[in-house]
This record gives structure tokens, sequence and C-alpha cells, in this order.
């Protein structure tokens, strides 16, 4: 199951963030492309697992999907596919295999609690959304 060794990418990726930013994470945002090869039940399954006894313990793994867009050279538009299964334009029927989103597997942003530094506990009304880029 290589979802395992994606997820603990992604933790270790995180935790290197909330060092270096001195916060505690809560969340972390990913775009899973229908293409990515990664079958998301079991990534999400592998992020818990990763989690256990880390920083990251407890939060959450906020998968958005994203369908496959491909271009189609007939209509000289983008379109989403309806189905993997087959790479035709939806409209005209043409086969396509320009493919313009659907592969990303990408975190995108942490949810995010600053620490507290005098107490050494974290502040919980001052969540915020991070952007990452990687």
């Amino acid at each position: 199951m290589h979802e395992l060794s994606i997820a603990m990418g992604i933790v270790d990726a995180a935790l290197e963030e909330a060092r270096q930013r001195a916060v505690h994470v809560t969340a972390v945002h990913l775009r899973l492309g229908a293409l990515s090869g990664v079958v998301k039940d079991a990534l999400l399954f592998s992020y818990e697992v990763a989690c256990q006894d880390t920083a990251l313990e407890g939060s959450q793994l906020m998968v958005e999907e994203v369908p496959v867009i491909v271009f189609c050279p007939q209509c000289n538009e983008r379109r989403t596919l309806p189905s993997v299964q087959l790479f035709a334009c939806p409209e005209c029927g043409a086969l396509t295999g320009q493919i313009v989103q659907g592969k990303e597997l990408e975190v995108f942003a942490l949810e995010v609690e600053d620490k507290d530094p005098e107490a050494g506990k974290f502040d919980t009304p001052q969540l915020r959304s991070e952007e990452v880029e990687r």
C-alpha cells in the first residue's frame, strides 16, 4: 500500500512546516486528482496511522478531489471527463490524451493554531489557514 508512504511524506512535510513556523497543525488540505493513482480512503486511513505519536496526532486530512479535465482538439476547449474509462470529449466525442488536470497530489494549505510562547501551550482562538508552497 503506497498510500502509507505518501501519508508519511505529508506528515513529515507538515511537521517540518509547523516546526519552522512555531505553530500547531490542526488540518492538512490536499488536492487529489482522479488520475493520481492514490486511493482516497486508503490515504485517509494511512494519514491517521502516520500521525500516531507525532505532533499531528488528532489533525485532519482534508481531501479536495480533482476531476480529470482534458483539452479537446476538435472543440478547442477544456472538457471535464465524466469517467476516466474513456478519454473522449463529452461534447463531440473526439478522442484526446491531452490531460490538463487530474494528476494532482498536492498539499496546498495547513490549518494551524499559534503556540503561546510563554506558556508553551496553544492559543486556540487564533486559527488561520496558511498557504504552503512546495
